[in-house]
């Protein structure tokens, strides 16, 4: 029963980290139907940008994390501004190509830079004795990691559904001719989501590299590996990836803890959760929470 549980613990925190990782693929896809292609690597300038800040500047572990989300927040905008902005009312696989695009210049750019082709890892700030609850226990990273995600989460989630902007946002994401008619600007709404997709990314990067090291190979895969999971939650709802990332973590660790772990299978941690998605979207086509859209011609 203990080992039970302990992977339903490693399932949760892999979960969250998936969870967030996905969050920025939601939130601009949540007010402008585009899919950022190229946000792997926004995830790993969030996390290269935070050991930067504490490794070479000196600046403790906790204001980093916050400052690159701070930093990332503002060149995802200027992304946003001087390479898409133009391409508003064009076709959406125009800006998807595009979003391809700023895939590859991103990469030959950090390949350029010292973490291209190196490993890193954050100096110790947490305790390393874990954290023992019954039987069983999680590493102080990890548990911060869970916190900071679910926070994030629940802001965001007030975000779009209280605040003025986010829903104007929301409006923009559902008709953008209507939205501007009533004096919503489609293109301030659009940075504005990209600028939050960054600063996600930017706290998904510190806390994957807390947790697995800083890789860019691992860090960029991650825009892929959770694209699934947005796709299975619906690409426009963000509780929809927390319970989808959820449901990824806990079947990769049963896969892995028994059938690879117990009864000696190979891989199936990476082809099930797929698997079960595929099953998931016969009967749910847009996803566990998408919106289904109904179009009159």
């Amino acid at each position: 029963m203990s080992y039970f549980l302990q992977l339903v613990v490693s399932g949760i925190v892999v979960g969250s980290i998936y969870a967030l990782s996905g969050l920025g693929f939601v939130l601009i896809y949540k007010s402008s139907r585009v899919l950022n292609i190229a946000h792997g690597q926004i995830i790993a300038t969030g996390a290269f940008i935070t050991y930067a800040l504490t490794v070479w500047v000196g600046i403790p572990l906790y204001i980093s994390f916050f400052v690159s989300m701070v930093l990332t927040f503002f060149l995802a905008m200027s992304v946003e501004r001087i390479f898409l902005r133009r391409l508003i009312g064009e076709p959406i696989i125009s800006v998807i190509m595009v979003t391809i695009g700023l895939m590859s210049i991103l990469d030959g750019i950090i390949y350029l830079t010292p973490f291209g082709g190196y490993n890193y890892s954050f100096p110790d700030f947490f305790p390393k004795t874990p954290i023992n609850m019954g039987p069983v226990s999680i590493s102080w990273t990890q548990m911060v990691g869970v916190i900071v995600t679910f926070t994030l989460i629940f802001l965001f989630t007030w975000f779009f559904k209280k605040s003025t902007v986010g829903i104007s946002m929301r409006a923009v994401s559902d008709d953008q001719l209507a939205s501007m008619s009533i004096g919503i600007s489609v293109p301030h709404v659009f940075g504005l989501a990209w600028a939050m997709a960054g600063l996600s990314a930017a706290a998904a990067g510190g806390i994957i590299g807390n947790i697995t090291g800083l890789n860019f190979e691992t860090l960029h895969a991650f825009g892929i590996i959770v694209f699934p999971v947005v796709i299975l939650g619906g690409l426009d709802s963000i509780i929809g990836a927390v319970v989808a990332g959820i449901i990824m973590g806990l079947i990769q660790q049963f896969a892995s803890g028994y059938l690879d772990g117990k009864w000696g299978l190979s891989g199936t941690a990476e082809v099930l959760p797929y698997i079960i998605l595929l099953i998931i979207l016969l009967f749910k086509p847009h996803g566990l929470f998408g919106t289904h859209e109904i179009e009159r011609v």
